[in-house]
């Protein structure tokens, strides 16, 4: 895993990534964290967000996505579903749904440049230990970064 500090939209909106993943619940809301930034930049991958069904567990573990283009650059922006709900006071993030996540980021996006910021580690209150391990090993061999706010 590559770590860059900044703003990983920036980054995106400058040619840095070919795909983008963020965290999102399964409640189809985008109404927090960088989720929301993504909303309010980006209505198509709200809207592909919204063409899935609202409360549906079994979301864990896949995505929506949606394809971008802006200034002369193209890319595709997962919704990726590692979190049931979006409240409560314990962790919310699933290890086991960023696992079949990343799997699927994998088979779907090899040999393209990816970009995230700490997936469930912020708001979802999920451990970046575990999820950085989860994720450097379902990507290995992939240029992927983490784009750390800075």
């Amino acid at each position: 895993m590559k770590i860059l500090k900044g703003d990983l939209i920036h980054y995106t909106l400058n040619g840095h990534f070919d795909v983008i993943i963020h965290g999102c619940n399964c409640f189809c809301s985008m109404g927090a964290g960088i989720a929301r930034l993504i909303r309010d930049k980006f209505p198509n991958a709200y809207q592909a967000d919204l063409k899935t069904d609202m409360g549906d567990k079994h979301k864990l573990g896949t995505y929506s996505q949606a394809r971008i283009k802006i200034n002369g650059n193209i890319f595709t922006i997962v919704n990726g579903y590692t979190q049931y709900d979006f409240s409560g006071r314990s962790v919310l993030v699933d290890y086991g749904a960023v696992q079949k996540l990343f799997a699927r980021i994998k088979k779907q996006f090899a040999d393209q440049r990816i970009g995230y910021p700490k997936i469930g580690a912020g708001l979802a209150k999920g451990d970046w230990e575990v999820i950085s391990d989860i994720i450097n090993r379902e990507l290995q061999g992939e240029d992927h970064t983490l784009v750390e706010l800075g």
